[in-house]
Parts: structure tokens; sequence; C-alpha cells
């Protein structure tokens, strides 16, 4: 079994080329999967359609979303897609397989004062200030993944151009940063990174105070942070900033292919969310201060 899944692995790392994060949910659901079926006496190879059923119902009576459902039945579409190539099985068993829909919750974003608020909270008073300032700066200006924006190296950083580059090779995708954005990483770059970086060959852009490279958790806990010293009443995320981004491009009128391209997204229909976003946001707006709506 254990060979089966370093297979799977090696086939989403390798030929999938699915990123970190998907990998590690895609292997995460297979090996629950797995775990379930060993309760049940069955191998993986030998599960048929009403198996895959049963389990989607047992993680329902689990108490898990129908969310979380469709993702496990994503993660195990792909499985079986690999066992189907390896000749291990004859079908596809969750082929056609689908959970009822939820209504899409949209994401929640900073107002621009909100914004302002969050991004003076870092003190240029030390390196680590000048640090966080440059990464909150960077993830507001472009928008990007938090795992992007760990993953970056300096060389990504043209600042005399005025953008970074972002992605994988042979998807990279440049996007541009605003003056501040630019400030920011020219003075975490020139003269406070030197200082914080653990051996001179360093390459990450953004280090902890070990000087290695910052960490998905890591910048979390500085998001957080911040949060609490801005005193903003929301449940602020890194992702947070990159829903906010989108959202007040869109609303001072940039258009959503740009947008699309900015975030990386391989499909414009994840980013016609923005659009129900913003009309949501002039509704509330309209119906507080207009004085009929009340």
């Amino acid at each position: 079994m254990a060979t089966l899944l370093d297979g799977f692995e090696n086939y989403l790392i390798n030929e999938k080329q699915a990123s970190r994060n998907t990998t590690t949910s895609y292997m995460r659901d297979v090996q629950q999967f797995i775990h379930y079926l060993q309760t049940q006496e069955l191998e993986p190879e030998t599960v048929e359609r009403p198996q895959v059923i049963a389990y989607t119902h047992w993680l329902t009576e689990q108490g898990k979303s129908p969310a979380t459902i469709s993702r496990t039945l994503a993660s195990l579409k792909c499985f079986y897609h690999y066992l189907l190539n390896l000749g291990c099985v004859g079908e596809n068993p969750v082929r056609n397989i689908q959970v009822q829909k939820t209504e899409k919750k949209l994401p929640q974003i900073l107002t621009g004062k909100e914004v302002e608020l969050l991004l003076a909270q870092p003190k240029c008073t030390d390196a680590k200030g000048f640090r966080d300032k440059a990464m909150l700066e960077l993830l507001y200006a472009t928008g990007i993944r938090v795992t992007e924006l760990i993953s970056l190296n300096v060389s990504d950083v043209n600042l005399p151009g005025c953008f970074i580059k972002c992605g994988p090779t042979g998807k990279s995708r440049i996007i541009p940063l605003y003056p501040a954005a630019v400030q920011a990483l020219t003075d975490y770059i020139q003269d406070v990174r030197p200082k914080l970086i653990a051996h001179p060959e360093e390459q990450s852009l953004f280090v902890n105070l070990s000087g290695e490279r910052m960490s998905r958790q890591g910048f979390w806990k500085i998001v957080k942070h911040y949060q609490e010293l801005a005193e903003i009443d929301k449940d602020i995320t890194p992702h947070t900033l990159r829903h906010s981004f989108a959202a007040h491009l869109l609303e001072n009128g940039a258009d959503l292919r740009s947008i699309q391209e900015m975030l990386g997204h391989s499909d414009i229909s994840s980013t016609h969310i923005y659009t129900q976003l913003v009309k949501q946001n002039l509704k509330n707006v309209y119906n507080k201060f207009h004085p009929k709506a009340y």
C-alpha cells in the first residue's frame, strides 16, 4: 500500500504538476479513504461505485460539509485515474458521483481604510518591522497566494521595473507593484535582508528571524498579530488581502481578464465571484446610507 501511495504522490508532483498544497490535500484524502476501506476489509483496487457512495454517506455522518466531501471526491477521482492508467482497475468508480452543491459564500474583504490601517501597523524601527511591512505591502500590491509569497526568491523581484515574477516555470506571471510596495521592498532587500539571512547563498526573498525561508504558519501569525494591533473586527487571513486586492481593482474599473491574469486563475469563472462581491458591497452601502432604504 505504501508503494501505491508513493507512486500516486510522484504522479501528482511530476505528471500533474500539482502545487504542494494540492498534493498534501489529495494525499490526506486518499489516506483517509484507504483507512476507511481497511475498516470495511476492502482494497482500493476492488472498490466499486456503491462503496464510494457509501463512503460519502459516512463522511456526512461524521459531520463533514458538502464542500469537504466534494474536495474528497476530486482527490479520489484523481487517485483512481492514476490506478486506471496503471491498469490496476478497469474503470473509475468515482466518475459522475456528485455531492449536493451548497451556495458559495462570498469571500470577506477589507475596506480601503481597513487595508491602510493594517499596512500602517508594522513599524520600521527594526528588521522585523521592515520585513513585515514589505510582506504586507507586496501581498496587497499583487494579490498573490501566501504559498507564492513565501516561495519568492530575490531574483523574482525587479525593483527598477516595479514588478515581480511569480509562479512555477512555464506558468509564471508578471505582476506590477505600486510605489509604496517598491519602496518597502527596496528598504528591506537593500538594508535589512542581508542582516537577516543565515547564509550568503540564501535565495529566499522573505526569511524568518533564524535567517531561513518564511513558512506559511509564520506569515499567518504575522497577519493575525497586526490584525489585533489594528483592532480590525474581521477574521483576516493572508487570503483576505488577495480577495481585497481583486475586489478593489474591480471596483476601480479594472477588467476581469486582467484581474484573472494577475491572480493566476486558469478559468475566468473563478474570477467572476468578485463581480458578485462588488455588487453585494454596493447593495450594502446603498441600504446603509440611502435615506429611503430603511
